[in-house]
């Protein structure tokens, strides 16, 4: 069973990934949701049509850290 989608912030979101061990300040987190020149983000955050600040689900944000964890072990494995 799915769990819904959980919404949060660029603070919230900082908080997740220092639970997973990524340290990141405030200010490298706002880089990561920011548009850089070609209008593209690090990461998928979005704007809140209601409340008008950044927001991720929370769900993805793990997802991604997760599937480039494999991506590098999988490459490590490949050239060790």
């Amino acid at each position: 069973m799915r769990l819904p989608p959980q919404f949060i912030g660029l603070e919230q979101a900082r908080q997740v990934l220092a639970e997973m061990g990524v340290d990141l300040n405030p200010r490298q987190m706002k880089r990561a949701a920011d548009k850089d020149a070609t209008g593209r983000r690090k990461l998928p955050f979005f704007v809140d049509p209601i409340e008008g600040t950044l927001k991720i689900e929370k769900g993805t944000l793990v997802d991604i850290y997760q599937r480039l964890q494999i991506e590098a072990e999988k490459q490590f494995n490949n050239n060790g």
